[in-house]
């Protein structure tokens, strides 16, 4: 398989501080990931280094073949999905839904006098079905529960049919239907073939959706773990990035996890 995400020796530092690495890390296509770590392990960072949206300190980052600092990031912008809370506050207060999704087409917030074709329009509202908010499409976004604009940000990030869909936190602050809903969705998506690759950075293993296939575990900014999900996600791994004895259980594809 080509690899989508090349790490090679990549730190990221703050001032005298490492925040992050170094690492080294491989995304290929068709593979699901999930990063997991305790406040403060590098999640956030490494999401932004694969969003295009930070560069590294030192070592070398290939995405979807081009080398990170040797590229207009605005390229490879247009060819990843992203989702993340920081966003919803920079949609426009009068957004429909149906708005929300379509503009990603120009890469732009918010309509203005650009337009859109048959094609567009369908693929929008297929995407809505898909997530289960197809009769939110008239609504505006601003009035939508946060499980719903969890789901329209996901069809906006899918919108461009992306080679790599990056979704941070995507089950937080939703309540225990709204997650498992969405972890369903999410589950029909992965075992799409059709897919883009996917990172997930969450902080529970109960938000990890079936499907996924390999996990990278942080602490501190360093790797503890990362591989095929069910040789991370384990007791010994998981106590040592968490600081405390975890035993884990696994049940028909989802996980769990509780301290002992």
């Amino acid at each position: 398989m080509s690899a989508i995400y090349e790490f090679n020796n990549v730190s990221v530092r703050r001032g005298d501080k490492n925040i992050l690495g170094p690492i080294d890390w491989a995304v290929n296509h068709g593979e699901r990931w999930v990063i997991l770590g305790p406040n403060g392990a590098g999640k956030t960072t490494l999401l932004q280094l694969c969003a295009t949206l930070i560069h590294p300190t030192s070592g070398d980052v290939k995405i979807l073949g081009q080398q990170l600092g040797k590229i207009d990031v605005f390229e490879l912008r247009t060819r990843i999905g992203i989702t993340s809370s920081a966003f919803v506050k920079d949609f426009p207060e009068d957004e429909i839904v149906m708005d929300v999704v379509l503009t990603a087409a120009y890469a732009m917030l918010g309509r203005w006098q650009e337009s859109y074709d048959l094609w567009d329009e369908s693929r929008a509202k297929g995407l809505l079905t898909a997530l289960g908010v197809r009769d939110l499409a008239s609504r505006l976004f601003s009035s939508l529960s946060e499980g719903e604009k969890k789901r329209v940000q996901i069809a906006r990030a899918l919108m461009t049919d992306p080679e790599l869909l990056l979704l941070d936190e995507p089950a937080s602050s939703l309540d225990l239907g709204g997650r498992e809903d969405l972890l369903v969705r999410l589950e029909r998506l992965a075992k799409d073939p059709l897919s883009p690759a996917t990172v997930i950075v969450t902080h529970h293993v109960e938000e990890i959706p079936i499907g996924t296939t390999h996990a990278l575990l942080l602490k501190d900014g360093e790797v503890i773990a990362q591989g095929a999900v069910d040789r991370v996600i384990t007791n010994a791994f998981m106590s040592e990035a968490y600081g405390l004895p975890i035993t884990i259980h696994h049940d028909q594809g989802r996980y769990f996890a509780r301290a002992i």
